[in-house]
């Protein structure tokens, strides 16, 4: 049995780290040391920081997004496309899209897809909001940027049936070859998708 080097605080702070998506019990011990080292120039300013954003974080009540006002930052900004909603399945998948600045449109998050195996249905999902923001008119078309897994498809199936009816285009990401990638290296689903969705020259 390894010996206890530190106190309860520093263990904590190392098994709170540990948690975090990316950080293992390594990675937070290495972490934990270097905010330690670092008391004045980073630990109390991000102990500050965690506190302010514990206080002021909402979850958006218009689009699932996290921001510190509600309705979020996209929602409010009047430069954006509101006709055009890009449908993402979490938050970061939103920061990814904003990221690569290829569209200035409004955004909803479903937070996560259904699965049945895991007990998701569609009312743990944001899904009735997004039909009736679709509903409410204004919006021409729906991008449904949910990731290629079976899972996703199906959330997007279901959506779209959700919105039958209802005058508005609906699209989704194209999948297949991406860019800088060699076809030696991918499987055979994004070739067989990339080949379903070929476009001209």
């Amino acid at each position: 049995m390894a010996k206890r080097v530190t106190g309860p605080e520093i263990e904590k702070l190392i098994q709170l780290l540990a948690k975090v998506p990316g950080l293992g019990p390594r990675s937070a011990r290495r972490a934990a040391l270097h905010l330690v080292k670092k008391k004045d120039q980073l630990m109390g300013p991000l102990a500050d920081a965690m506190g302010e954003a514990y206080r002021n974080v909402r979850i958006c009540s218009c689009c699932g997004n996290v921001d510190t006002m509600d309705p979020c930052t996209v929602c409010t900004d009047d430069r954006r496309d509101q006709s055009i909603i890009i449908v993402v399945e979490d938050v970061a998948d939103l920061w990814a899209l904003e990221r690569a600045g290829a569209m200035n449109a409004a955004y909803h998050v479903l937070g996560g897809t259904l699965s049945p195996l895991d007990g998701i249905g569609p009312d743990d999902l944001n899904i009735r909001k997004l039909v009736e923001r679709v509903a409410a008119g204004g919006v021409r078309e729906l991008i449904i940027a949910v990731n290629a897994t079976v899972e996703g498809q199906a959330t997007a199936h279901y959506i779209t049936d959700q919105l039958d009816g209802l005058d508005v285009k609906i699209t989704r990401l194209a999948h297949g070859v991406p860019v800088g990638g060699e076809l030696d290296y991918l499987d055979e689903g994004t070739l067989n998708a990339a080949l379903r969705a070929r476009t001209a020259i």
